[in-house]
């Protein structure tokens, strides 16, 4: 397994994260435990912001705490400097306990209800993300009735897609998110926007795909946006001072996967909006990303205890841990690879090829096939890298297994985060209704 951050091999033989010795961690805190390297965290943090600011133009960095949204974590951002993107009440209302200044939030998604608006509008947070007409109008009329203006970016969709290694110039208007450049819809909500009373249009939001390993396809829609601006400014006199390309940088998973440095992502566009926007604007925008899991997915780890396992002889041996597609359900969803090591005997040699099974009781709960360990024994600590965006953020009750607690791990210190679910946690909104109550047990 690729160690990542601080992670490293001690005299023990055993994997420490933050200077925390992993054994001692699953001692106190139990497993499956899900492990945040907060110096990674913050490192990461610091890439972007640091990136950004060579380049000269203003920005913002806002992190998408989709990936994993806790109180501690809004307040980390925060101290770095980032702003936050959030997607739902449930977020917001994370984010505003935490701490977190309403002004840098941004709120995403292509469902707002009219009670979120409400929510955040009320909250007075930095900018709303409409992804289409029915929100804008839902938008407009709340602001209205409370005699107030509020901060909007248009999603707009340029026609790129990208993902991983592949890069794809495409119609996309087949898609739940945004208004297509290509079909008109942009403009028009364009001109909606900049003649409403109570909407601030200060630019568009652009996200063109997830895991992406080159620049070709932010530059792409880098182009696609600044000509869509430039159209928009000469038939519409509406000049943006925003522009949000989104997220989607990719982190290695594993060996095959070959993420660029943060500060090449940086570059590439900041060069591109310098290139396309530079002619026809007399200051350039403001440039806003949105990094979720390039700055938290490598710097979690998930630590579980081996229990039973299964040989077929000429097939394979099966073994299973104390989680699985509760706490990970990547590699249910979208068949997500992982790398894993025995944290307690981190030293031994690999002696056998075993698949890693899950306890849910569902076949397709498999956390990774065919992984080199060495001779697995009952009680085994299995660490599996890379799960610190979208698992947390993912896991579920299913079959009433109870959600791992979340630990930050530096210089040698370990603080709990999230508590480990109770199992009165897991009934405590279950309710039975009287008239069920008062039937006769069955005879």
């Amino acid at each position: 397994m690729y160690l990542h951050g601080t992670s490293k091999i001690n005299t023990k033989g055993h994997l420490e994260i933050g200077g925390c010795d992993t054994v001692e961690l699953k001692e106190t805190y139990g497993t499956p435990l899900y492990i945040m390297d907060e110096a990674l965290v913050r490192q990461r943090s610091r890439e972007y912001m640091e990136a950004f600011r060579a380049s000269g133009l203003n920005f913002q960095v806002a992190y998408a705490s989709k990936a994993f949204c806790v109180m501690a974590m809004c307040r980390l951002v925060e101290e770095e400097g980032l702003s936050l993107d959030v997607v739902s009440e449930g977020e917001l209302y994370t984010a505003l306990q935490a701490g977190f200044p309403a002004n840098r939030i941004h709120f995403h998604g292509n469902n707002k209800t009219p009670e979120e608006l409400e929510m955040a509008i009320s909250a007075n947070i930095g900018c709303f993300v409409v992804d289409n007409f029915t929100e804008m109008h839902m938008l407009q009329a709340i602001a209205a009735e409370k005699g107030l203006s509020v901060n909007i970016l248009l999603r707009v969709t340029p026609g790129v897609e990208a993902h991983t290694h592949e890069y794809i110039s495409t119609g996309q208007t087949d898609s739940k998110f945004g208004f297509d450049i290509g079909n008109g819809s942009a403009f028009e909500a364009v001109e909606l926007a900049s003649n409403s009373l109570n909407l601030n249009l200060l630019g568009l939001h652009s996200h063109i795909g997830s895991q992406i390993f080159e620049v070709e396809g932010f530059q792409m829609a880098v182009e696609r946006v600044a000509g869509f601006s430039i159209q928009v400014k000469e038939k519409l006199g509406v000049v943006f001072k925003v522009i949000n390309l989104g997220g989607g940088f990719g982190i290695r998973y594993t060996e095959g996967d070959t993420p660029l440095k943060v500060s090449d992502y940086v570059k590439a566009i900041t060069d591109s909006v310098k290139q396309s926007f530079g002619g026809a604007y007399a200051q350039l925008p403001e440039i806003w990303v949105e990094p979720g899991r390039s700055i938290v997915g490598d710097a979690g780890t998930t630590l579980y205890t081996v229990g039973t396992s299964k040989n077929i002889p000429g097939v394979r041996k099966y073994v299973a841990v104390d989680g699985g597609m509760t706490d990970n359900p990547r590699p249910a969803l979208y068949e997500s690879k992982y790398e894993a090591m025995l944290a307690n005997r981190a030293n031994d040699a690999n002696e056998e090829t075993v698949s890693i099974a899950g306890k849910c009781c569902e076949s397709g709960d498999m956390l990774i096939w065919d992984l080199d360990l060495p001779q697995v024994n009952g009680g085994d600590l299995l660490a599996v890298s890379c799960t610190g965006a979208y698992n947390y953020a993912m896991a579920s009750n299913y079959n009433r297994i109870r959600r791992p607690a979340v630990v930050f791990v530096k210089d040698g210190q370990s603080d709990l985060v999230v508590k480990r679910e109770t199992l009165q946690d897991i009934v405590s909104g279950d309710v039975i209704p009287e008239r069920i109550a008062k039937q006769p047990s069955y005879k």
